[in-house]
């Protein structure tokens, strides 16, 4: 499958419409981004059953700022529109393959469950 361009107009409808989606942030000027290109687009033929996105922080200004990416290439990773991962820098390719196989194996139920007793915790007040 190519690689699809994620952009503020299509963003809800590819991340809401599949249940993994792996997403590139990068620039056109961007050294470690078009080295990691290929690596990304030799392992996105490889898995058919995820979307592979790539956003173009120079373009989509505000989808960059909204998952407050600050450095590139930064990949992340939704599963049932839930963020399971989020790191700067590139991957050699087997490394992101293990990766995508770890991150396959999460289950979503327990993630939420995670999320939800994160999220209900007081929050620890200022000395």
């Amino acid at each position: 499958m190519a690689t699809v361009e994620l952009t503020g107009e299509n963003f809800d409808e590819v991340v809401g419409g599949n249940d993994y989606v792996i997403i590139d942030f990068w620039a056109p000027w961007c050294g470690p981004c078009k080295s990691f290109a290929p690596i990304y687009e030799a392992v996105s033929e490889k898995h058919e059953n995820i979307v592979f996105a790539k956003v173009n922080t120079e373009d989509q200004t505000e989808l960059a700022s909204h998952f407050q990416i600050r450095s590139i290439p930064t990949l992340m990773i939704f599963r049932e529109q839930v963020v399971i991962f989020s790191q700067p820098g590139m991957l050699p390719e087997e490394a992101f393959g293990e990766l995508i196989t770890k991150a396959g194996e999460l289950n979503m139920d327990d993630v939420r469950k995670q999320i939800e007793e994160e999220a209900s915790k007081p929050v620890a007040e200022e000395a």
